[in-house]
């Protein structure tokens, strides 16, 4: 079949796994389920004189006066910040996830031969593999509170409760996250094996969903300080706040999109996770494998590990050399976004 033939320019595919925003409330751990308990927490804008403890420019520190003057001067901020109250010692973050089918089909392709053929090797996957490996890494990043980010940190206890709100296959899960890793995947948890197979359910149906409802506990402590998502303002402006956290109606919360990418940082699969001194343990499945935060793609398209390498032999027919990375093709496409190529 001719490149121009077998080639779509127009490609996309909606997202599979959609979590709303996280909502964050303040409770006490023995009255953890009562909603009586339970008060939203706020933002509180604080102002504060700090210090100098950026790098300076060079020219400042090849001239001794500036440099004192520099470094002696206080550093005035107004900050964001969040916090239990003084009788609360536990997070409650409350967030939904919806797990949708439909993978088979792209939401946008202009060549209906290359639909064919990408239809056929997404059917031969889910013969075969039923989405069970995908599921269950899923399922564990959901059990082991992945998705509370800085809040996991230096929490005493953490615990998630995970309920299937479908009107005729209602279920519920309670896990205690401090006994599942965030380094690796190998756990056959009953559980987790159980919530998993829901998941993959929805993700090898053509027009099925799953609804999750989580709720999670974590036990940080009275009054401490609790980290909602922080807002990317790029022109903040001389004299604002230099930190601005976000919220919901008055109510601080965590960004979609930063839980979305703690429950799909499920890639083990990529050359360097075995690299005890490069590895950045489980990645967020991306299509060069981007790690922002640490100025690395893990999957570059010179060593041939990227997602478009892989799929445009897989879409077309070709076998992939380990099953892994059908896995890693499969988690990219419930990731969704526009993959078309351009025949200029």
């Amino acid at each position: 079949m001719a490149k121009n033939q077998d080639t779509a320019s127009v490609l996309a595919f909606e997202k599979k796994l959609v979590p709303s925003d996280g909502y964050m409330y303040g409770t006490q751990w023995e009255e953890r389920n009562s909603n009586a308990s339970q008060t939203a927490l706020q933002l509180i804008e604080k102002s504060v004189r700090g210090t100098i403890s950026n790098r300076l420019k060079a020219a400042i520190k090849s001239d001794p006066v500036k440099l004192n003057a520099e470094v002696e001067k206080a550093n005035l901020q107004t900050v964001d910040s969040c916090a239990l109250a003084p009788e609360q010692d536990t997070l409650k973050l409350h967030f939904t996830l919806k797990v949708l089918g439909g993978v088979q089909t792209p939401s946008a392709c202009n060549n209906a031969l290359f639909k064919e053929s990408y239809t056929k090797a997404v059917n031969a996957y889910i013969e075969k593999e039923s989405f069970k490996e995908l599921g269950k890494r899923y399922a564990l990043n959901l059990a082991n509170a992945r998705f509370l980010w800085r809040n996991r940190v230096g929490a005493e206890n953490i615990e998630v409760q995970v309920n299937a709100l479908n009107k005729n296959s209602k279920q519920s899960w309670l896990f205690d996250a401090t006994e599942f890793s965030t380094r690796h995947f190998n756990n056959d948890d009953k559980q987790v094996v159980e919530l998993g197979e829901r998941i993959a359910a929805a993700l090898s149906s053509e027009d099925d969903f799953l609804m999750l409802e989580i709720n999670c506990f974590a036990q940080v402590g009275k009054a401490q300080e609790v980290y909602p998502s922080e807002e990317l303002v790029l022109d903040k402006g001389k004299g604002k706040k230099s930190k601005i956290l976000y919220s919901v109606n008055d109510i601080a919360a965590m960004h979609s999109q930063k839980l979305g990418n703690a429950l799909r940082s499920i890639d083990t699969w990529y050359p360097e996770f075995d690299d005890a001194e490069k590895t950045a343990g489980p990645i967020a499945i991306e299509p060069y494998g981007a790690v922002t935060n640490l100025g690395k793609a893990y999957r570059t398209p010179k060593d041939k590990q990227d997602f478009y390498t892989f799929f445009d032999k897989w879409a077309r027919g070709t076998e992939l050399d380990r099953i892994e990375d059908e896995h890693y093709v499969m988690a990219t496409l419930v990731r969704g976004g526009v993959f078309g190529e351009s025949d200029k």
